[in-house]
């Protein structure tokens, strides 16, 4: 057996993981199947198989191991995910080893027809990450879930995925930066979402009066909102001033700027990162490319984009970011950023007359590219579905209203798409790859500029609504009267 156990690297909790020599083989069981692979991927890739080598146990000095409570084909898909290969699984295929790996894409499989599964299998496998994300996901469609959910899963489960909080709509106006003294706009410069159960616009928080949100990135990454540079002025003076909302604590705070001074950029969030992509400054459009590491609170250069771009389509899909850059004759071209190469890799390539993709958004495996119309009709868009999976595109049948730019606000939430412009908050049901009109909500009570994003908001959160029914309320107080007591976070314009 190639394993020392002298000089192991130690990991958080104690315990060594053993040294292990390349290309050292070992023999997987799974029922009748046995699979061969190299000690140091399952040592890398599977918590399972971590533990197990750190516990000292006589297994960790056999050559052959055998799996219980598995499929073999479920460990196939563990080992193919291992290797960096992102399968599409249905409920059948989905294995649930303690892989994290395996964890993180089952996470960007989540959908509405296997939630559940996901959510009770994690919690009797104890994959946290996976438990938790399948919850957010029920929460977040809990109104298409409930009767399901509660025919399926145990009280403990339900109670779990009820307290939480779901992701709200959340919009906030192009501001340029603000002195104490100019109140008539400094009222206006407020982050707000969207009650749906009460169909109004709240106001989550103001804005830093520093703060510029005209031409600027704007994102969220693990539930906290950035606004990093922005202009002000006629002469688009590029605002070095960059913040950070932190929704739990109800407060700003500043951070570094890129180095590059940036405006009309794309400010992209990912894996406890955030991308500032390409831009202009000094009216010059620029390639480069920024990351700045949200622990390390440290900024870095990355691989130009291919070409220069200024406020470029992006967007992420199972857990990768996509870019669309645009290239003569009528040609839009979609990359995506390598972080462990650094670089960006062409993915694919759309062909339209006359039209360029402006917006996109991601969905499960699909990318979905929306784009002008013939002879710029921006009011009639097209859209076209790019499937990651099987590298095929396909059109959405028919055109799609894009009043006020309302489509180029899209956010994505569970399998529903929410837009929204002055007169009205649409919203799409994605089914299959189609999107239909579901319902409509107040529309965002600002003129000019709006980017669009989600937040969670704690409990309490500023004009948050309770979520409880008016019934349930009438209830309440006849009780308390008869016990005596006293009742009494994607940017368009708006033109």
């Amino acid at each position: 057996m190639s394993v020392e156990r002298s000089g192991g690297s130690t990991a958080d909790g104690g315990g060594f993981l053993p040294r292990v020599v390349p290309g050292t083989k070992l023999t997987i069981v799974v029922g009748d199947t046995h699979f061969s692979e190299e000690k140091s991927l399952l040592l890398q890739s599977c918590d399972y198989f971590q533990a197990l080598y750190r516990s000292g146990m006589k297994e960790c000095r056999q050559e052959e191991i055998h799996l219980r409570c598995l499929c073999a084909r479920g460990f196939l898909t563990a080992l193919a995910v291992s290797r960096g290969e992102r399968p599409i699984l249905d409920a059948d295929q989905i294995a649930f080893l303690q892989a994290g790996p395996l964890a993180k894409h089952l996470v960007d499989l989540i959908d509405s027809d296997n939630c559940l599964l996901m959510f009770h299998t994690a919690a009797t496998f104890g994959l946290m990450s996976l438990y938790h994300a399948a919850a957010l996901f029920i929460r977040n469609m809990y109104r298409d879930l409930e009767g399901e959910m509660k025919r399926t899963l145990p009280p403990e489960l339900i109670s779990y995925v009820e307290s939480l909080s779901p992701s709200v709509f959340m919009a906030v106006g192009a501001h340029v930066t603000c002195s104490g003294n100019d109140t008539v706009h400094a009222a206006s410069r407020t982050v707000c979402y969207l009650d749906e159960d009460m169909n109004n616009w709240k106001v989550l928080t103001d804005l830093p009066l520093e703060a510029s949100t005209s031409m600027a990135g704007v994102t969220v990454l693990d539930n906290k909102l950035y606004v990093i540079g922005g202009v002000h002025g006629i002469h688009r003076r590029v605002v070095e001033s960059c913040f950070c909302y932190d929704v739990e604590d109800n407060a700003w705070s500043t951070i570094p700027g890129p180095a590059q001074l940036r405006y009309n950029f794309t400010l992209m969030g990912l894996d406890g990162h955030l991308y500032a992509i390409g831009g202009e400054y000094e009216r010059t459009v620029m390639s480069s490319v920024e990351v700045y590491a949200v622990q390390s609170g440290r900024w870095t250069l990355a691989a130009h984009l291919p070409r220069p771009a200024a406020g470029a389509a992006c967007a992420k899909a199972m857990s990768r970011m996509f870019v669309c850059l645009w290239k003569p004759m009528e040609t839009t071209e979609i990359y995506e950023y390598i972080s462990g190469k650094d670089e960006w890799s062409l993915v694919t390539t759309l062909i339209r007359p006359q039209s360029y993709g402006h917006c996109m958004v991601g969905h499960r495996d699909n990318l979905y590219v929306m784009r002008n119309g013939p002879s710029d009709d921006f009011l009639r868009c097209m859209m076209d579905c790019y499937n990651l999976t099987a590298g095929q595109w396909s059109a959405l049948p028919g055109h799609f209203t894009n009043s006020k730019g309302a489509l180029f606000t899209s956010v994505v939430r569970g399998d529903s798409v929410f837009t929204l412009n002055r007169s009205v908050t649409l919203e799409y049901a994605i089914e299959g790859k189609i999107w239909k009109p579901r319902g409509q909500r107040k529309g965002f009570p600002r003129s000019g500029s709006v980017w669009t994003f989600l937040l969670r908001l704690p409990p309490g959160a500023p004009g948050q609504s309770t979520g409880v029914s008016a019934g349930i309320i009438l209830t309440l107080l006849e009780q308390l009267h008869h016990c005596g007591c006293d009742s009494s976070a994607h940017f368009v314009w708006f033109s």
